[in-house]
């Protein structure tokens, strides 16, 4: 069970960030809007939601999904700890520092990721006791060398997932999601990598921004507008949110960006 998230709400220049999407400038007044209904959302999740100041210096780092890792163990077998990343994006790796400063509150295991290594959180899928490392323009083979080094010692395996030739995947987990029980959500593309041992929940093509979904304990955030996948989780049992996520797609965001969850 999560019981806190770290959060922090668009600066004024939001827009000003760093985006491939092509779908227009943010609204920042809606921004705000959809962020705050976000942090509702957590709340009914029954999740304390720690609120940082907007930051208008890293106009990104609303996303703080991709400034840290913090793991959960799901066993004796398993340690829980921080991870904190160096963003593949020169002008995001200001924003580490600033969130080491607020995990040090709540992990006593801090360990960071090293030059020439680059890793964004949004491309790391903790799935139980297994990390899924996304290879791609963010993430390079010696970050995820690193993160993959750190874990096997704290009881936990990984693999690597490359989705440089993957159209319309900045970070893994814009095509990945893990819902506990097993259960991965995976977009088309990535319906034809291997996942062993998984029951893999597709997403059709033509709503692949949804596959950007949480678990938070006893529902399921997923993005406004996608009915198809919306009625699958339905059908498997899950409670869901629907959040509007328009302003943050904009800028190449997802549900999963836009908090760090423990």
């Amino acid at each position: 069970m999560f019981t806190k998230a770290i959060v922090r709400p668009p600066a004024p220049n939001f827009s000003e960030g760093l985006t491939t999407a092509g779908l227009g400038s943010p609204q920042f007044a809606c921004a705000l809007e959809q962020h705050a209904i976000y942090c509702a959302a957590l709340s009914q999740c029954g999740l304390t939601v720690i609120r940082l100041e907007p930051d208008p210096n890293h106009p990104d780092s609303t996303f703080v999904e991709d400034t840290a890792i913090l793991a959960e163990c799901f066993d004796e077998g398993s340690k829980r700890f921080a991870m904190m990343t160096r963003p593949g994006a020169p002008s995001r790796r200001g924003e580490v520092a600033k969130m080491r400063s607020v995990v040090t509150d709540f992990y006593s295991e801090i360990l960071s990721i090293q030059t020439p290594g680059t890793l964004d959180g949004g491309d790391v899928c903790q799935a139980g006791n297994h990390f899924f490392i996304g290879l791609s323009d963010r993430t390079n083979e010696a970050g995820a060398q690193q993160l993959s080094g750190f874990l096997a010692p704290l009881g936990y395996s990984a693999s690597f997932v490359d989705i440089r030739e993957i159209d319309g995947l900045l970070h893994l987990k814009s095509g990945l999601a893990y819902l506990g029980d097993n259960r991965l959500v995976v977009t088309e593309a990535l319906s034809k990598v291997a996942f062993p041992d998984y029951e893999l929940i597709p997403v059709n093509s033509n709503e692949g921004y949804a596959a950007n979904c949480i678990r938070v304990n006893e529902y399921v955030l997923l993005a406004a507008g996608y009915p198809a996948f919306a009625e699958t989780l339905r059908e498997l049992g899950y409670q869901t949110i629907a959040l509007e996520m328009s302003e943050f797609q904009k800028m190449d965001g997802g549900l999963s960006c836009l908090s760090l969850r423990f």
